[in-house]
């Protein structure tokens, strides 16, 4: 029987809250006395240290594809940093047995003052691929990323979306053993993604190589994967057939309350942070169990970290499988921007009663730069945020009925004064 081509064992990551490089001699050695004392774990929390990942193990047969599933901060893209050699573990063990490549961030591994063209080579050789082989894929690659006329311009003018389609291009053409793949997807519109699932598939069934592949959309991981791991808190919650993995994480998601609160500590994104979020019922409660003949208000409070970015609320709602029913953005309403950042924004959206049958239901919400309907940047993404259950009160079983593009109310306010 062949070995796993991956093999993670016992893997952990450390990280130092607050702190960057060397602090002073006395606090290195106070920190260097209390490990090797084996100081408790009040101490260490004390000293503002934070295990990102905790004894992660599992192992990948050649050809399989993985999904890496989990919560924002579960440790999903610690692990695959640590995976593509990025960041070293603080203990664990990993064996690779073929060549990585990795797409974890939009531009990863491009020169942005290179063309299009001379970033495919440049690309190519950091993948270790020899320069005949980068020729013979280059027409393939570029047909793929569909930016042809765009080739030979310098990839600092590219859109957050053609990086991402070159970049996977290069990455899934270039014949890696193993292809690891973050949530960069979702930047882009939804043919593309289609498109991306499909050639990892290819990928995997006729060229028999390995892929990890994390992401929030539950239906495309039970489509693509053999099998999932799912991540806790850093720690490995569940591994198995993925659409075994994906039912129980959905099912865990489904216990979240009606209301949701940023935990403290954790990092906002580059240009904005979700602060809470919680479902209302026709009372005006916070609740997680609607009757389907009255309309659900989604309440969203956010603060602005850069006020010269122009961004929308996206609001997606999903079933128990993990597929999107539907999303709406802001775009709706004209949408006044803060003044300056640090403010925060209000925002509440209304969906319409008889909209959602009996059953239970998650909403994950996202902060991002749109064209049409397409995500072009993804500054901060929760999916899941809430989950709630559509009571049956009022609902009568009428077959055909439902809203494809159900119409959705916005409004906005500034609860530390109006945008001027």
């Amino acid at each position: 029987m062949s070995k796993p081509i991956i093999e993670v064992s016992g893997i952990s990551k450390r990280y130092q809250l607050g702190r960057i490089g060397f602090t002073s001699v006395r606090t290195e050695v106070e920190t260097l006395w209390r490990r090797l004392r084996g100081a408790p774990a009040a101490a260490a929390a004390r000293a503002g240290e934070f295990w990102a990942l905790r004894d992660v193990s599992f192992s990948v047969g050649a050809g399989e594809v993985v999904g890496i599933i989990g919560r924002n901060g579960a440790g999903k893209s610690t692990l695959l940093k640590i995976l593509s050699e990025i960041t070293e573990p603080t203990a664990g063990e990993i064996r690779i047995r073929g060549q990585v490549a990795s797409l974890l961030e939009v531009g990863t591994g491009f020169h942005p003052e290179l063309s299009g063209r001379e970033n495919i080579f440049l690309n190519g050789a950091t993948l270790g691929m020899r320069r005949a082989e980068i020729r013979r894929k280059f027409d393939e690659i570029v047909a793929f990323a569909e930016v042809e006329k765009f080739i030979d311009t310098p990839v600092k003018r590219y859109s957050s979306g053609m990086y991402v389609r070159l970049a996977f291009a290069v990455a899934a053409h270039l014949e890696p053993e193993i292809l690891i793949i973050d949530e960069v997807l979702a930047v882009g519109d939804q043919a593309f993604q289609q498109k991306c699932l499909g050639k990892m598939q290819d990928v995997a069934r006729n060229d028999g190589r390995t892929v990890l592949f994390v992401s929030h959309n539950m239906a495309a991981v039970s489509r693509l994967c053999h099998r999932a791991v799912l991540l806790e808190n850093g720690r490995v919650a569940e591994v198995g057939d993925a659409h075994a993995v994906v039912a129980s994480y959905l099912a865990r998601a489904v216990t979240l309350p009606g209301e949701w609160r940023r935990p403290a500590g954790r990092a906002p994104g580059p240009k904005v942070a979700f602060l809470s979020g919680r479902l209302i019922n026709e009372a005006g409660e916070t609740s997680a169990v609607l009757p389907y003949s009255a309309p659900i208000t989604v309440e969203l409070e956010c603060a602005e970290i850069d006020p010269t970015t122009t961004w929308v609320l996206r609001i997606s709602v999903y079933d128990r499988q993990g597929h999107e029913l539907f999303s709406t953005h802001d775009t709706e309403v004209s949408l006044p921007r803060l003044p300056r950042p640090g403010r925060t924004l209000r925002a509440r959206c209304v969906l319409p009663a008889e909209l959602l049958r009996p059953g239970g239901y998650s909403i994950g919400v996202s902060a991002c730069e749109c064209a049409g309907d397409a995500v072009t940047a993804l500054y901060e993404e929760h999916e899941p945020l809430l989950a709630f259950e559509v009571t049956p009160q009022g609902f009568q079983n009428q077959s055909g009925r439902g809203l494809l593009a159900p119409r959705t109310a916005w409004s906005f306010d500034w609860p530390e004064g109006a945008a001027s």
